[in-house]
């Protein structure tokens, strides 16, 4: 592996940093990617989706709304609708430094799913579309299972610049 000699604690912090990326960008995009949307319609409204390094590790928790976006929330106690965690800290490590798909990860059981199937087969169509929209091609094409031949630069472009504006005006504290 690329980064097999990171340390444990440089490792928990780049999955820290990169599941708040995620966490953010996918509720975002959930608002400005007409893909996404009609992914995230199609859950009920008020689906918790929690997605980490297990048992409490680094991670992010997002609420389905009415109006079918995804809105990201606090952690709580309780269980979420959907679970999607790492076994171990170096797995997440593994995908959320490109060297390893999410498609990869659940296949060489390192990642899993507890709650419906069909919502995490929603939920990695998601992640899918958003890593293709936001990764440059290169690493695009490392991290989800099949690009889509059909995403031109400029789409590319305007999708990336909307997902990312929104999710950094997120981070302003009077918002």
């Amino acid at each position: 592996m690329l980064f097999s000699s990171v340390s444990p604690s440089w490792q928990k912090r780049h999955v820290s940093a990169m599941l708040t990326v995620v966490g953010r960008a996918l509720a975002a995009a959930s608002r400005t990617d007409a893909e996404i949307r009609r992914e995230i319609r199609a859950f009920p409204s008020g689906l918790e989706i929690e997605m980490k390094v297990l048992p409490a590790g680094p991670g992010f928790r997002l609420k389905v709304t009415p109006e079918g976006e995804l809105t990201l929330i606090k952690p709580s106690p309780s269980k979420a609708d959907l679970v999607i965690g790492w076994k171990h800290l170096s797995h997440a490590f593994l995908a959320l430094t490109f060297q390893e798909s999410t498609a990869r990860s659940f296949a060489n059981d390192r990642l899993i799913a507890d709650g419906s199937v069909d919502h995490a087969v929603r939920l990695v169509r998601c992640l899918n579309r958003l890593e293709s929209l936001i990764l440059p091609r290169f690493l695009a094409r490392l991290a989800v299972k099949r690009y889509p031949d059909d995403l031109g630069l400029r789409e590319k472009s305007l999708a990336a610049t909307r997902i990312c504006a929104l999710s950094l005006t997120s981070l302003l504290p009077w918002k």
